[in-house]
């Protein structure tokens, strides 16, 4: 049964802008109050869906693609592990200017930045093309991951399709409740020798797919995306498509 939860967050004002749905504004400190969809999860699992005065709609649902910028709420060690305190993107790589990109999460550890015209993300060593002002998660290391609550619309087994850039071969692992874990799943580097500019290496996108197949349950679920080897890595979105009831017998992503 889906049930609506109004989540409370209470931060420390470090200026005077404060942008959210409703707010009531204390010397210190603001009170912003989301809506969002959830349900029952894992037991002891503490984290809830994002949302924001933006992105309202709360858990995101399979078949279709997991933005990776919108993990759980819940902070470290809950919705998300990250190996240090810093957002490189938000706020630092792209300095706080009170618009929503460039302040995107940025008071909390997972670096995010987004994509970029002017020769930058729409350069001609993509193997596929990313849209623009487009979200990600980036400056990944091994051992680090984020956590999405899921509403999976049916049953069955899912093929698993990542929107990524990678300056090296890296792995990545899929975590279903905290207990269904995939063996490590290779990345293959976008690195192009042919472009000279250094920083670039880390902008050229591609699609993979078949990266896994995953069983899911209908219902929600809490799915875990893990760096595990390199890192070095850009995830704009993972793509689920439902593939049948039946464990597919090929692909090197099927689980044993």
């Amino acid at each position: 049964m889906m049930k609506r939860f109004l989540i409370f967050r209470l931060d420390r004002l470090p200026g005077r802008k404060q942008v959210a749905w409703w707010k009531y504004i204390f010397p210190l400190f603001s009170i912003t109050f989301y809506c969002c969809t959830t349900g029952r999860l894992s037991s002891g699992y503490e984290g809830l869906p994002y949302a924001d005065k933006v992105y309202k709609q709360g858990a995101q649902t399979i078949p279709g693609k997991i933005q990776c910028e919108f993990y759980d709420l819940g902070g470290e060690g809950v919705a998300y592990h990250d190996s240090d305190s810093i957002n490189s993107g938000s706020g630092k790589l792209n300095p706080a200017d009170g618009s929503y990109l460039h302040e995107f999460r940025m008071r909390e550890h997972v670096d995010i930045s987004f994509t970029k015209a002017r020769d930058i993300d729409d350069n001609a060593y993509n193997m596929v093309k990313p849209e623009m002002d487009q979200l990600y998660v980036g400056w990944t290391h091994p051992g680090e991951w984020t956590k999405y609550t899921v509403y999976v619309k049916k049953s069955g087994w899912y093929g698993v399709h990542v929107m990524y850039t990678a300056h090296d071969t890296g792995q990545v692992s899929i975590s279903v409740n905290d207990k269904f874990d995939s063996s490590p799943r290779d990345v293959p580097s976008t690195y192009a020798a042919q472009d000279t500019v250094n920083w670039r290496q880390w902008h050229h996108w591609n699609y993979l797919e078949d990266l896994a197949f995953i069983p899911l349950k209908k219902g929600f679920q809490t799915l875990t995306l893990h760096t595990v080897t390199n890192g070095q890595m850009n995830y704009d979105y993972l793509d689920f498509t439902y593939f049948g009831k039946k464990k597919p017998s090929f692909g090197k992503g099927s689980f044993e």
